[in-house]
């Protein structure tokens, strides 16, 4: 089936839809939607290409969860699992060749990078606030 024959039948009733009030545009907790927005440009059921960012078990960098799209109809070859455990420049510029190199789209490529940036964020210490000095009354 064509992606956009099956965006039409799942854009309405899917399992992994958010929905809540006071959102116009609903959310979707789908595998490999790097955006978790309910859309077709970002779903990953429905590509054959599609791409996700996770966080790995360990709290230490993050795994590149993407489809490959010669594997569409065999489910256990289709997903390819790629940690990233290496400083934060060098792994988000892997990332970026890494889809390059398999002509992933650009805006996926953006999305990706955000998010695993955002996931390295997260991951770095809190740093410990100096307590101020008490403000010296003037009298």
């Amino acid at each position: 089936m064509s992606s956009h024959l099956n965006w039409m039948i799942i854009r309405n009733n899917s399992a992994f839809l958010v929905k809540k009030r006071n959102i116009k545009k609903p959310f979707s907790k789908e595998p490999n939607n790097v955006t978790n927005l309910n859309s077709y440009r970002y779903n990953g059921l429905i590509h054959k290409k599609a791409v996700s960012v996770v966080e790995n078990p360990d709290r230490k960098g993050f795994t590149v969860v993407y489809k490959k799209a010669k594997a569409t109809h065999k489910p256990a070859k289709n997903i390819v699992r790629r940690p990233f455990k290496a400083g934060a420049r060098r792994s988000l510029f892997k990332v970026k060749r890494l889809l390059k190199a398999n002509n992933y789209r650009t805006d996926l490529t953006t999305a990706t990078l955000r998010r695993a940036s955002a996931i390295l964020r997260s991951q770095r210490p809190i740093k410990a606030k100096k307590p101020k000095a008490a403000a010296a009354k003037s009298e």
